[in-house]
């Protein structure tokens, strides 16, 4: 059996591939290596995977039919697909709207293709956001809110790919998952986002912009409970995705996947000046239209469905993350 993880060489595929292989599964990875970040992260998170035994690497562009369909030649034993490959990013729509239409969008579109074409496919689990949720004022979010006013276009394409899998799996009967993730921090993360952003700033003695003044609040969850997640939620299998909202209804089914702590991004700040032994120079902004105020899971279907149970506090993640990120830089 060999499971495809597509964007591999991303902040939560890395993390996925390296645990599904230590466990002794078989891992295609996929992944086009762009620049939106650091290519230099994604190509040593790359060289770790690659010495790994089960492991095969195919490069190439989500947006690309050829290139997606052709895995279904290449890789025929491929039975689940873990789809991790996107856009990300909230503010980098504003730039380019574009990357987003193509990776997000078409790019579900191609998988879930793929998916059709292989005869041993079982189960499609794909990434969605907490962005959905928009800017709800009722929190925690629960899967059962309504999601039809996202604040920004990856919110907008990540609904959209939710959609896009309830019709396949209405269509063709594919079962498939939808994980909603919230703030996923960690060692070998994305430099874009806050938390790796800020440190990279306060180590360097250069200003940060805190917006709102630090009361927006975030559900920062640590990789590796994220990566739990996925772990129960590709082992509960195909009878997870067959628990539609209603009887009778598409074998597709959303999750929370959450710490369940809507955290100050002030606190953060805090944590990592403790960590990194500097105080860091702040500067202040009003909150981005894009941004919401607030994220917080309700994750109590994920903890009945697959038993998702996050163990890790802010507290206890920012002095890992502060860790690993002064041997990545030679601190």
């Amino acid at each position: 059996m060999t499971i495809l993880v597509t964007g591999c060489a991303g902040f939560i595929g890395f993390h996925l591939a390296r645990v599904l292989l230590e466990r002794g599964e078989r891992v295609v990875g996929f992944d086009n290596l762009n620049a939106y970040y650091d290519p230099a992260l994604k190509a040593a998170r790359l060289a770790i995977l690659e010495q790994q035994p089960g492991f095969a690497f195919v490069r190439g562009d989500l947006a690309d039919q050829a290139a997606v369909l052709a895995l279904a030649e290449m890789h025929p034993a491929i039975d689940r697909i873990v789809h991790l490959g996107a856009q990300a990013g909230v503010r980098y729509a504003e730039r380019d709207p574009f990357a987003y239409a193509e990776a997000n969008l078409k790019g579900q579109v191609t998988v879930l293709e793929l998916a059709r074409r292989l005869p041993r496919l079982s189960h499609v689990l794909y990434a969605s956001s907490s962005s959905v949720y928009g800017g709800n004022g009722k929190v925690p979010f629960a899967e059962t809110d309504a999601v039809e006013r996202p604040l920004n276009l990856y919110a907008a394409s990540k609904r959209g790919a939710e959609l896009i899998a309830q019709a396949y799996a209405h269509l063709h009967g594919l079962p498939c998952t939808g994980l909603r993730f919230f703030t996923v921090y960690g060692p070998w993360g994305r430099p874009d986002m806050a938390y790796f952003s800020f440190a990279e700033a306060i180590a360097a003695g250069r200003p940060i912009t805190v917006y709102a003044d630090g009361v927006l609040k975030r559900d920062f969850t640590w990789i590796e409970d994220i990566v739990a997640g996925l772990i129960g939620a590709l082992d509960a299998g195909p009878a997870v995705a067959a628990r539609p909202e209603e009887p009778g209804g598409a074998p597709h089914r959303l999750y929370n996947l959450g710490n369940h702590r809507a955290e100050p991004v002030e606190r953060l700040v805090s944590l990592l000046e403790r960590a990194l032994g500097r105080a860091a120079i702040r500067e202040t902004a009003p909150k981005p239209r894009a941004d919401a105020p607030e994220t917080f899971a309700d994750i109590r279907r994920a903890a009945e469905d697959f038993g998702f149970a996050p163990t890790t506090t802010l507290e206890e993640g920012i002095p890992r993350f502060v860790a690993w990120f002064r041997a990545w830089k030679g601190l």
